[in-house]
């Protein structure tokens, strides 16, 4: 009992009325769809590749501020966290700015003037001059200098 379908007789698995001219998308039922799994893959790389990239680009001002001062890095990474949670790009703006532009070392210069003065303070005084910070104090070793130097 073979039914005349009008296009010169049926196929096996197909449906009377269904198109003998599928694309090769559309998968037989009961078989395992190809492209919706390749898809499936495509997708999830990308949301992960994305992700990367977002996060990467996200830490790019703090990368830039590393070969920096330890100030400057702190607080790029402060303005990086700030743009992270409240979503505010100028907080981001700001972290690579701050990062692109080197500041000048002010601190060692003036506290080298400062103890310089302090040595030529002491030696107009009349008094020893102190060693500087982390300087080893070499009378220190010897706790009978003092006694030596009175009598």
């Amino acid at each position: 009992m073979a039914t005349e379908t009008g296009h010169g007789g049926a196929h096996p698995g197909l449906h009377p009325d269904a198109t003998h001219h599928l694309p090769i998308f559309v998968t037989a039922p009961g078989e395992t769809d190809w492209l919706f799994v390749t898809m499936a893959i495509f997708v999830v790389l990308l949301i992960i590749g994305i992700g990367v990239f977002y996060f990467r680009l996200h830490a790019l001002p703090e990368h830039m501020a590393h070969r920096g001062q330890k100030l400057q890095y702190e607080i790029v990474a402060v303005l990086a966290l700030l743009a992270l949670f409240t979503h505010n790009h100028a907080f981001w703006i700001a972290g690579l700015l701050l990062a692109m532009i080197p500041i000048p070392d002010f601190v060692t210069p003036v506290s080298t003037m400062a103890q310089s003065l302090r040595t030529i303070a002491e030696q107009r005084a009349g008094g020893k001059p102190t060693p500087p910070p982390g300087a080893a104090d070499p009378e220190a070793d010897q706790p009978d200098a003092e006694h030596r130097t009175e009598g």
